[in-house]
């Protein structure tokens, strides 16, 4: 007779497998995530500045460069909370019980999935390798071979349970710079590697919920086996108690609190399981209701350190973390006391290139960047004692004439800085560039022009009058691959240099008014109306007390000095202008100048042309302007202006002009940012002595800021749409 097998016993082959099968899930999360979660004494801010002192004082710095291993732990953070993820979404769709830690986890996963995301994009391959990193293990900190900023990081997240203060931390680094300064680099990191910290912890928690929900798993199956089986046939229960006790599953907090919770109050055939249960943990002192209350404790806990880890990860998009380094580096504030008083004017791009200056110098030299900055102001202090009182004052006395400008060599001389021979290559073409660039192109064309005609001398046999036309025609066409070529590699070797500038965003100063104008002719009724609006339009992006709009009018060449459609075309833009300014005319208890005015010029005869037209059309319209400007000009017959509408009693104030073509906007801001890179100390023209005081010899007198093409300018015509998608070095040009 074949054998029957009972299907009771059947079943709970099956349980076991299962749960053999989930067991080892659990043990393969277990061992690649078994740090425990960054959880250490709460402290306050007073306590958290207590313990930066006490880090600064234990750490100690490895000179030595270290492998990256921020990257690789990112990845496999990403790689653990990917799968955890899965598994809680799947045991949602079954409608499954979840602890509140997993479900703020599950909820807020796409946030998780965002910040890794983040954290990757700002972790370049190598970026960890640039920061000091700790040399040994000291007992009130930890972090041994990692990154210093990472372990103060971890510190942070660790003593706030996931919880990070804007004061708290700005308390914590600037006690732990009491002791040890912070390099600016780290300081610039110091959201990355929070992000990094926070997702660690998240890893670390996540971990645990998800081995806790496992054994809950388990759990829940031998008691509903066992509940099954009390109810069909209670005498095989305890064969099923005799198989759990087999597997001997660890009776951890969570498994025996579901298990508990599923048996108690079921009914007195139940509690033979309950008891060998309760043996079973006499063995460890414990009892049913002390696991009970500590799994209790345990999924608060962990709701606690997923909600503030969560929380501090949005928080960190919202710090002005600009704020934060200003205000907590020293090379910031040595450098705040310029002699000048410019640097704390300048906008904050300038002011940070200006620290990466003293970065890149300290980096070579044998002394801090602090040292580095303070020094450039000890030579900005003695420059400024020497200068007589002059025009050249404020520029040799601005500590931004020793860091990016041409005293940059006393300091780097004065700080011992070495110069590798990729520096000093470097700078050496610099000094040569435009013998390199034009001697580029020279070469590139005579090589490629010679190939081409050896190739056609040998084979061919032309005779000379031919191959020297061929030689011509292969000269401009290699010149223009050639500069094509020679601009691409120019941009990919030389990166562009952002002019210095000052931070006008609440509005331009009195020294500084500007007039905005626009050169151009009239024409016809619809042209001025085209020419008014965009004008509307451009103040309406750069609205500004002290800055002024203008049309720079002449009429069209014509063979008489006065046309019959003359004077309703000026009239019409008077009108308009005296419209804008009634317009947009601020309150009378302030009193200000007109926003808009009209500079009208008369035609006149040009002998050459045989016309009556403007004087030197654009050339002239700007030099008649600025002699107004400077009041050696009035508007009346016979004057450099026939007409001027608009309040001018102002425009003597006017110090810089912003000139666009017809067809050029001004975008929001822009006209600001103009004025704001042409009043800088270092940008502003110094003119020579001598023969040479007509000479610009420092700084502009003209700035020629970046042009972009739109998409109707380069479709204009013909010509547009062939060189308008040209790139270069100037492609606007």
């Amino acid at each position: 007779m074949p054998q029957r097998t009972h299907p009771l016993r059947n079943r709970t082959r099956d349980v076991k497998a299962w749960w053999a099968r989930l067991w080892t899930e659990k043990a393969e999360v277990t061992a690649t995530t078994a740090d425990e979660p960054l959880r250490a004494e709460l402290f306050s801010a007073d306590q958290m500045a207590v313990h930066g002192q006490r880090l600064g004082a234990a750490h100690v710095v490895d000179p030595a460069r270290l492998p990256d291993q921020l990257l690789a732990r990112l990845a496999s953070n990403e790689r653990v909370l990917v799968e955890l993820g899965k598994r809680l979404a799947t045991t949602a769709d079954a409608e499954r019980r979840l602890t509140p830690a997993a479900e703020w986890l599950l909820d807020n996963f796409y946030l998780i999935e965002e910040e890794v995301r983040t954290a990757r994009r700002h972790l370049p391959r190598g970026y960890s390798r640039e920061l000091p990193r700790l040399t040994l293990d000291p007992a009130n900190g930890g972090g041994a071979g990692q990154p210093r900023v990472y372990a103060l990081a971890l510190q942070v997240v660790a003593h706030g349970d996931g919880q990070i203060g804007r004061g708290s931390l700005k308390r914590f680094i600037a006690a732990y710079q009491s002791v040890q300064t912070l390099l600016l680099g780290e300081l610039w990191a110091c959201p990355i590697m929070l992000r990094l910290a926070l997702i660690e912890n998240l890893r670390r928690v996540a971990s645990r919920v998800a081995i806790a929900h496992a054994e809950r798993q388990t759990a829940g199956i031998w008691a509903q086996r066992m509940l099954d089986v009390a109810e069909k046939a209670p005498s095989e229960l305890i064969l099923v108690v005799a198989d759990m006790a087999r597997s001997t599953p660890p009776l951890t907090n969570a498994f025996v609190a579901e298990f508990a919770r599923r048996l108690q109050g079921r009914g007195a055939g139940l509690a033979l399981p309950l008891t060998w249960m309760e043996q079973r943990l006499t063995e460890s002192h414990h009892t049913i209701e002390q696991l009970v209350h500590l799994e209790g404790q345990q999924q608060a806990a962990n709701q606690v350190s997923v909600s503030n880890s969560i929380g501090s990860l949005r928080l960190l998009g919202a710090i002005n973390w600009r704020e934060f380094v200003e205000s907590l580096s020293g090379v910031e504030l040595a450098l705040r006391d310029d002699p000048s008083g410019t640097y704390a004017q300048m906008d904050f791009t300038t002011r940070d290139s200006y620290r990466h200056v003293v970065e890149a110098i300290a980096r070579l030299a044998p002394c801090s960047e602090t040292d580095v900055a303070r020094r450039a102001v000890s030579l900005s202090s003695a420059s400024a004692a020497r200068a007589q009182v002059g025009p050249q004052t404020i520029r040799h006395s601005h500590v931004g004439f020793f860091l990016i400008g041409a005293g940059r060599a006393a300091l780097e001389q004065a700080v011992g800085m070495r110069r590798p021979l990729r520096l000093r290559v470097a700078r050496s073409a610099h000094a040569r560039a435009l013998p390199l660039y034009a001697g580029a192109i020279v070469l590139g064309t005579l090589a490629l022009s010679a190939a081409a005609l050896l190739e056609v001398h040998s084979q061919l046999q032309w005779p000379w009058w031919g191959e020297l036309a061929l030689g011509i025609l292969l000269l401009i066409a290699s010149s223009q691959l050639v500069v094509s070529l020679v601009n691409w590699i120019v941009t990919l070797i030389v990166a562009p240099q952002r002019l210095p500038r000052m931070n006008y965003a609440s509005g331009i100063p009195a020294d500084a008014r500007t007039l905005v104008v626009v050169p151009t002719m009239l024409g016809s009724s619809a042209g001025v109306e085209e020419l008014i609006d965009a004008l509307e339009v451009r103040f309406l992006a750069n609205r500004d007390a002290r800055l002024h709009f203008g049309l720079l009018t002449d009429l069209q060449d014509a063979a008489y000095e006065h046309l019959a459609d003359d004077a309703a075309l000026v009239e019409l833009a008077a009108m308009r202008i005296a419209a804008l300014n009634v317009k947009y005319r601020v309150p009378s208890n302030t009193r200000r100048s007109d926003d808009f005015f009209l500079f009208h010029r008369p035609r006149r005869w040009n002998e050459r042309e045989r016309s009556w037209m403007g004087e030197e059309r654009k050339r002239g319209k700007l030099a008649d302007l600025n002699a107004l400007l400077r009041g050696q000009a009035r508007a009346g017959p016979g004057e450099r202006f026939e007409r001027i509408v608009g309040d001018t009693r102002e425009l003597s104030a006017v110090r810089y002009v912003i000139t666009l073509d017809t067809d050029t906007q001004l975008p929001r801001d822009a006209a600001g940012q103009f004025v704001a890179a042409m009043a800088h100390p270092l940008n502003q023209p110094q003119f020579g002595s001598g023969a040479q005081r007509d000479i610009v010899v420092e700084g502009y007198g003209i700035l020629q800021p970046r042009v972009a093409l739109s998409l109707v300018s380069a479709n204009r015509s013909g010509y547009a749409r062939l060189h308008g998608g040209e790139t270069g070095i100037d492609p606007y040009t």
